[in-house]
């Protein structure tokens, strides 16, 4: 009778263990890459599907978010299948996506991005002359005064000297759209429609405050930013 009853009480321990364990937070690592070519998958929106929190992965396709054991994590891109995955373990996760269409890009192949476009159009700068984008240095005086003088005054450096500031911005502003678009703003709030767009106007970050963020703090950003704008909204009517 004792033994039975020891037995109990060791059953009953260890189902109160594993809920125990269950139940409680824990930030899972994982990476997306995508299936059959084996490249990471950047921008890939992963939410938990039980606390509708979700994050995105960075440019080497890794993410890490805050789960129970036994949440399923919902995984999207644009182009590609969804997948779902268990986080059953402490375990790194590997989510394998699935290219919906094995279309090419209509301009180049995957991974022509914005910031090789710009650099580009500086080397056709170079090309047309303008050797230091309209900000020649000071010995170029010395040992070529024509070349300075014409990066000077010449209208081709002009318009690199407004190009590089164009670019220098466009490029902060992709930075900020890593982590500040609507569908990361969506997984992260209640934001929808006008409000979501009056938000995204009012409330977007500065870029030196994102080349710093990592994987937590644009999320705590767009919570905090988030309920002050709706309390705000609150207060209006």
């Amino acid at each position: 009778m004792q033994q039975k009853l020891r037995f109990f009480k060791l059953t009953i321990g260890l189902i109160l263990l594993a809920g125990t364990t269950f139940g409680q937070q824990q930030v899972v690592k994982g990476v997306v890459i995508e299936k059959g070519s084996n490249l990471r998958v950047a921008l890939a929106d992963i939410t938990n599907l039980r606390t509708g929190l979700g994050v995105g992965s960075n440019d080497l396709g890794l993410f890490q978010l805050q789960v129970r054991l036994g949440d399923t994590l919902l995984v999207t891109k644009r182009d590609h299948q969804d997948a779902r995955i268990v986080a059953t373990s402490k375990a790194d996760l590997v989510v394998y996506l699935l290219r919906s269409s094995m279309q090419l890009k209509d301009v180049n192949v995957f991974g022509d991005t914005k910031k090789q476009d710009l650099a580009e159009i500086k080397s056709e700068y170079k090309r047309k002359g303008s050797f230091y984008q309209g900000k020649p240095p000071f010995l170029s005086f010395l040992f070529s005064p024509l070349t300075a003088m014409y990066e000077l005054f010449g209208k081709t450096p002009r318009n690199a000297r407004r190009f590089g500031r164009y670019a220098d911005n466009e490029l902060k502003q992709s930075q900020i759209d890593r982590y500040f678009n609507q569908s990361i703003i969506k997984n992260n709030s209640s934001l929808r429609g006008d409000s979501l767009e009056t938000y995204m106007l009012n409330c977007r970050p500065d870029y030196d405050a994102v080349v710093h963020w990592n994987s937590y703090d644009y999320i705590k950003y767009i919570k905090e930013s988030t309920k002050k704008f709706t309390d705000t909204l609150g207060r209006g009517r």
